[in-house]
């Protein structure tokens, strides 16, 4: 890694110095400018999984330590305790999740179409009714 970085501060100044020269290949310029962008891409990729690895143990070794202490001094874990407070207590209407604009007009909609519904099947069923009642009335023969 350190002598990734070192190529790419003094490779950058060195190419400037060569471009002064007029001698111009672009062509191999563009091929070692994007082989050093792909080693560059390599080596953060490299560096945040090994990043993502150290932090991933350093929390197993804290989960560790803190399974320890609960065993210690018999404390339940957290999670199973905040389980039983939820079935103990009532929720909390002012700690409700906040409902977005998206979500507010989605269940206004539902709610006019459910009175259109409501209003469309009662007249469907008066509808009915009214032409049973005349089917009834008139035999046709």
């Amino acid at each position: 890694m350190a002598a990734f970085v070192a190529k790419q501060m003094v490779g950058n100044k060195l190419s400037a110095v060569k471009g002064m020269g007029g001698d111009d290949d672009s062509g191999t310029d563009k091929e070692k400018e994007e082989e050093a962008e792909r080693e560059r891409l390599e080596a953060i990729r490299e560096a945040e999984e090994r990043r993502k690895e150290k932090h991933r143990k350093m929390e197993e070794e804290r989960e560790k330590m803190r399974q320890e202490i609960r065993d210690k001094y018999n404390i339940k874990k957290k999670e199973e305790m905040t389980e039983q407070q939820q079935e103990t207590e009532p929720p909390n209407p002012l700690m409700r999740k906040k409902k977005t604009p998206e979500e507010l007009a989605r269940e206004a909609e539902a709610e006019d179409e459910d009175d259109f519904t409501k209003l469309k099947n009662t007249l469907e069923t008066h509808a009915n009714e009214f032409k049973a009642q005349i089917e009834s009335k008139c035999v046709l023969q």
